[in-house]
């Protein structure tokens, strides 16, 4: 994607992936306590803390995972192990790994419930695995085999809250994807307490470049596998990039904990705004559109901000109206290009589109969606 020296996007408007630059004007702000410093010497070794399950987690990262959940209240972290990945891609094969059996006459059975995250089923195949295969919609899944239920909450693409579906009387198990479960995202209604919560650095700050992610699990013997999988594909995962999350989580948290802070310095409050914003804006040039509607979760009381919320996905998950079939082909027409329901496992009708780009590509979004000469042709 060609980006304008005026930072204009090019054209062809990318808004496929889920690129979390809408919050670079905050973190501009905190440069400084942000700098790490790294010398030649520091962070040689291959391992970090030998006493630990997760033998490569930095001590520091895991006292910061620990603290910005205590923050948050979204997790519950006391008496988990906590196991660190190159994202959570990473950690989602390796809890695939870790629940699959090798002295099982058949693969383990992998279903999410539709619409689900697309990249669910293409990182599964891609693997060509004798342990694990994906299996399709949750919701219809009736084979009398072992399975494991993937639940993503909040949903990617629609942003929805999700508990499992699986109706069959096999043995099941679950891996409960918490990745935009974040008070910038949707209310935080509970303190998870789920056997493997899947958490990444790059939804939960914004800093995808890092590649960092976290899962946290109840049992040892799961972990155990997980950062067996890990060794064996990354031999962990790299310090410096712990070292960069560890730093940025404590700024975070440290403002939360000094009376003092302006709320423009509380990142979930600072972020919170902008997706409120952001959608406020979509929703009033989608209210005037005869071509699209947007999905939208009920609100709830927040126990963070204590108040009533309501939800801002970081997608808008949106739906062309009857005679239009295609509507990732339809958003073509006006230069956007978006990912189709297909991928998602439902209608074409459907499309996901990013709205965590930065303004300039959000602005440009909006007028394209509102001019109707995108819309002709």
């Amino acid at each position: 994607m060609v980006v304008a020296e005026s930072g204009f996007p090019s054209p062809l408007l990318n808004l496929d992936q889920g690129d979390p630059l809408i919050f670079e004007s905050f973190w501009s702000k905190f440069n400084d306590e942000c700098t790490v410093v790294i010398k030649g010497n520091d962070l040689m070794s291959y391992m970090s803390d030998p006493s630990n399950v997760c033998w490569f987690l930095l001590p520091v990262l895991r006292d910061a995972i620990k603290r910005i959940h205590g923050v948050v209240g979204n997790a519950v972290t006391d008496g988990k192990h906590i196991v660190v990945g190159t994202g959570s891609t990473q950690l989602f094969k390796a809890a695939l790994f870790a629940l699959s059996s090798p002295d099982s006459p058949l693969p383990m059975n992998v279903v999410a419930l539709a619409p689900y995250y697309s990249e669910y089923k293409d990182e599964i195949e891609v693997l060509s695995s004798s342990l694990f295969q994906w299996s399709g919609d949750a919701n219809v899944y009736d084979k009398d085999e072992a399975y494991i239920e993937v639940v993503t909450s909040p949903n990617n693409p629609d942003g929805a809250i999700r508990g499992p579906v699986v109706k069959s009387r096999a043995e099941g198990k679950l891996i409960h994807d918490l990745a935009y479960y974040w008070p910038q995202y949707t209310a935080i209604t509970d303190n998870a307490d789920h056997d493997i919560m899947l958490f990444t650095f790059s939804k939960c700050t914004g800093h995808a470049g890092s590649r960092l992610g976290w899962a946290i699990v109840k049992d040892i013997e799961v972990a155990e596998k997980m950062t067996k999988f890990i060794r064996l594909s990354s031999i962990g995962v790299s310090k410096e990039s712990q070292t960069r999350a560890a730093k940025i989580i404590q700024v975070i948290c440290d403002n939360y904990h000094n009376p003092g802070s302006a709320e423009s310095n509380l990142f979930f409050h600072y972020s919170k705004r902008l997706m409120l914003e952001r959608w406020e804006k979509l929703s009033e040039v989608i209210k005037n559109s005869n071509v699209f509607t947007v999905a939208r979760s009920q609100g709830a009381y927040c126990l963070f901000t204590n108040e009533s919320s309501e939800s801002h996905p970081g997608f808008a998950w949106l739906k062309c109206k009857e005679g239009i079939e295609d509507c990732e082909g339809y958003l073509r027409k006006l230069k956007i290009i978006s990912r189709s329901g297909k991928r998602f496992g439902v209608d074409a009708k459907y499309a996901r589109l990013n709205l965590l780009c930065n303004d300039a590509f959000f602005d440009e979004f909006l007028m394209r969606l509102s001019n109707n000469k995108w819309i002709s042709g």
